[in-house]
């Protein structure tokens, strides 16, 4: 048998994959995201430290995939039924947050002497928030379907689609160089873009739904197929003057309306994340720590601004349309920090020489210390209001009417049972009480979940359980009962706990999964303590027997 022998480019890939897992198991032990891991094996690999990084073609490559990956599931996933469902608000904060952001951060660089084109390269990097990080940890803390948590995603939509348009303007910019006139190059741009749409269009139409019947029949290919028009149309973008990433964008929306997208996405995500930790590590690399000191200065004042102004501006605007302060506070902390599309762009205006490795440097270096605080920031998000809450009152109206007034919640003022959580149980619970003729008032936060209800003619109000707040604003006077359906263990003792501190005087009723949860419950003595499962399984017993005795 002959000698196995690794060539040392096979050497390099291994040690760079065992020391991201290493820094990437530190990293996550510190609650911090993959990204920031990432770029610190970069700098650790590169010039600055070990130098251990030699071949940069075969990265390199990978990361350009792993990019073109990242914008295809992004336009794959585009839900604008998500921004129409939050109404205005999505618009409103995204737009306002895109543009508050741009104007004053261009002011800050020109006022901290950056020539104009690379201040306006440092405001736009300062304008996107990230999505994969944000949407991770919303979910990892069960408030992707909350209402701020819908509200953030829909923004952060509308921010994905400003990230296309600007590297769409980028592309046209390059293009325009060696032109004699920008006019033309822009003409030529849209034209080109015109020409694309068309050709993607005619691709949806006529060609896709043949193609993909058959594709789909095998999981494997139909993956296989959509990386290969991923990237066929990344390539094609570039090659008419566009990015690859507004190629590999198109190729998302392309799949986005077939039956198989959910499919595609969820097997896509996880290459997704592992190519583009070649791109962060190959951003890493490029850094020049000796040359990075004397960023530190702007990188703080960016940063501060990063991490204070744009919830600001999120709260400002989300308390002009009616929502409440803790709303506007818990959605605006999703904005304090840039995204990877920031570092795509600084790389993408280095490539075309419009700024230089320090301003690359000086983002990355932005974009490290917003995403570390903001990330421990959204972790403690319910904490941080609570000491913030007292000086955050100018954020919200005398009678924040987002929330309160809602269709069903005006229609009986004086319910007798307050039921939190409208998942299938809570539901269940209200339509029965309602058929019955008892007054029902419905409480969650999902706006999904309270639209349902309401069509079912059934009041229903916005509302979190884990904000002592809101229980002063619920018409409890005549609530006989407040039943929580959410199975989660700390959400139950903090509603407890705040009825009993507003003066409740009713009686409440928990719910827990298992007994282990239910004697813990038990112990903050609720008046009741629901087992579904168990009761469930006690009536179906009981009606197997008594079919089995009198057959």
């Amino acid at each position: 048998m002959p000698d196995i022998v690794l060539d040392s480019v096979f050497q390099e890939f291994a040690a760079l994959l065992l020391l991201a897992a290493l820094i990437g198991y530190i990293g996550t032990r510190l609650k911090q995201p993959l990204i920031v891991s990432f770029i610190a094996v970069g700098i650790l690999l590169g010039p600055s430290a070990l130098d251990w990084m030699h071949d940069r073609e075969a990265v390199h490559l990978l990361s350009e995939v792993g990019i073109t990956l990242l914008l295809f599931v992004v336009g794959l996933k585009l839900d604008l039924h998500l921004i129409r469902t939050m109404g205005p608000v999505a618009l409103a904060t995204g737009m306002g947050q895109v543009i508050f952001t741009s104007v004053v951060g261009y002011g800050i660089a020109v006022w901290l002497g950056f020539a104009p084109l690379t201040a306006l390269y440092i405001a736009v990097a300062l304008t996107f928030s990230s999505t994969i990080i944000i949407v991770k940890l919303l979910s990892d803390k069960r408030e992707i379907d909350s209402l701020h948590g819908r509200i953030a995603v829909g923004f952060l939509i509308v921010q994905d689609i400003v990230v296309v348009l600007v590297l769409i303007l980028l592309a046209a910019l390059a293009a325009g160089e060696g032109e004699s006139s920008l006019h033309l190059a822009l003409i030529s741009v849209l034209v080109k873009g015109v020409l694309l749409l068309v050709g993607v269009g005619l691709l949806m139409r006529y060609v896709l739904p043949w193609l993909l019947g058959g594709m789909a029949r095998s999981q494997e290919l139909l993956v296989l197929f959509s990386i290969a028009l991923a990237v066929a149309l990344a390539s094609l973008g570039d090659v008419m003057g566009f990015s690859k990433e507004v190629g590999a964008f198109l190729a998302g929306i392309a799949l986005a309306s077939t039956p198989y997208r959910e499919a595609i996405g969820s097997r896509l995500t996880a290459l997704r994340d592992f190519l583009l930790l070649f791109f962060f590590i190959s951003l890493g690399a490029q850094l020049n720590l000796g040359t990075l000191g004397a960023q530190v200065g702007p990188a703080l004042i960016f940063s501060a601004f990063v991490l204070i102004g744009n919830p600001l501006i999120v709260m400002a605007i989300m308390g002009i349309m009616g929502y409440r302060r803790r709303t506007g506070f818990l959605a605006g902390l999703t904005v304090a920090q840039i995204s990877e599309f920031s570092l795509i762009l600084v790389a993408m205006g280095l490539a075309v020489g419009h700024i230089d490795q320090d301003t690359v440097g000086l983002v990355t270096l932005v974009g490290l210390i917003t995403i570390g605080l903001s990330t421990y920031m959204i972790l403690y998000s319910h904490g941080l209001y609570q000491r913030l809450a007292p000086f955050l009152g100018m954020f919200e109206r005398r009678i924040p009417h987002r929330e309160q007034d809602t269709d069903g919640a005006d229609a009986v003022r004086l319910p007798e049972i307050v039921i939190f959580g409208l998942g299938r149980f809570g539901t269940r619970i209200a339509t029965e009480l309602h058929a019955r003729g008892v007054p029902v008032l419905g409480v969650d936060f999902d706006p999904a979940a309270i639209a349902d209800l309401q069509r079912r003619g059934i009041p229903a109000c916005y509302g979190d359980a884990e904000d002592p707040e809101f229980f002063s604003t619920l018409p409890l006077g005549a609530a006989r009962w407040v039943v929580a359906t959410m199975p989660i263990l700390d959400t139950n003792l903090m509603m407890i706990d705040a009825l009993r501190s507003s003066g409740y005087s009713g009686r409440i009723a928990v719910t827990a999964h298992d007994q282990a949860t239910a004697d813990r419950l038990a112990q903050a003595h609720p008046d009741l303590v629901l087992l579904p499962f168990a009761d469930a399984a006690e009536r179906t017993v009981l009606r197997l027997v008594t079919e089995h005795e009198s057959g």
